[in-house]
């Protein structure tokens, strides 16, 4: 469905304004919400009106149309949406110069105009569609920690984006007592039997968890898993190494060394190394 234009004309010739504004007066989509008679006037209401769209005469006293788009840059003023208005055609060329999205000659031609609006339309759609996804996007950041850059980048790749929210914290039943654990203290997990031994800086908790549940509960930005029966904390590992034998160990930075098993080397490497 087509959404209303917000049209401001700005012309210094009263006759000039007045035609355009008839004959934007009968395209059902658009809506004039002011008229400028001069650049000056124009610099000053544009950033008020906030229209989609301005059609701006390039001849003008006082400030021209090329001159009032250089006066908002240097305001730091949004610019809406630009169609210069003109006698002569070789302006043309310099309004493409500085982005204009057209240009229509005077006097206006309700063909050529209805192209123009066509092409406004199109170009209102792919922005509103564009601030949408970047609403999105800045969403789905907010609420998983990523950064907004790096979930654009794996969109435009056709990378898949985990939308679960990690938990700060692991709750260990202690006896009677549920310990609050905070996700980030955990250096790395190890199995013993049906147990979990969940090992922090400052202690060492056990819980009776499986090794895919607790996997499957960390933000595998995090923590990876090495071994059939350990997960480590990628920010407690100081080094990787290699032995003779072709056996890969993690040192923490506790100095607590880690085997990595032949299955999960690869995914390590290139994790420890982002």
């Amino acid at each position: 469905m087509a959404r209303t234009i917000k049209a401001l004309i700005v012309d210094d010739e009263p006759l000039a304004r007045k035609g355009l504004a008839i004959r934007l007066e009968a395209a059902k989509d658009v809506e004039v919400i002011g008229e400028c008679q001069n650049g000056i006037d124009a610099v000053t209401q544009i950033p008020v009106l906030q229209p989609d769209l301005v059609f701006l005469d390039i001849q003008m006293p006082g400030l021209n149309g090329f001159q009032v788009i250089q006066k908002l840059r240097e305001l730091r003023q949004p610019i809406p949406l630009i169609v210069f208005v003109t006698a002569y055609d070789n302006y043309a060329i310099r309004a493409f110069d500085i982005h204009a999205l057209d240009y229509v000659l005077k006097p206006v031609d309700d063909q050529r105009l209805q192209q123009v609006l066509a092409r406004v339309q199109d170009t209102l759609q792919q922005q509103q569609e564009g601030e949408h996804k970047q609403k999105l996007v800045q969403l789905l950041a907010d609420f998983t920690g990523d950064d907004v850059e790096d979930i654009l980048r794996r969109l435009a790749s056709g990378e898949e984006l985990n939308t679960h929210p990690y938990a700060d914290v692991l709750a260990i039943k202690d006896g009677s007592e549920i310990i609050r654990v905070p996700i980030d203290e955990i250096q790395w997990i190890d199995a013993a039997g049906d147990y979990m031994c969940v090992h922090t800086n400052k202690d060492t908790h056990i819980m009776r968890r499986t090794m895919k549940e607790l996997e499957d509960e960390l933000d595998p930005r995090k923590f990876v898993r090495i071994h059939r029966s350990a997960i480590t904390n990628i920010k407690y590992v100081t080094k990787l190494v290699s032995h003779v034998s072709g056996e890969y160990h993690l040192i923490l930075e506790n100095g607590e060394e880690l085997k990595v098993s032949r299955s999960y080397r690869d995914k390590v490497k290139a994790l420890i190394h982002i």
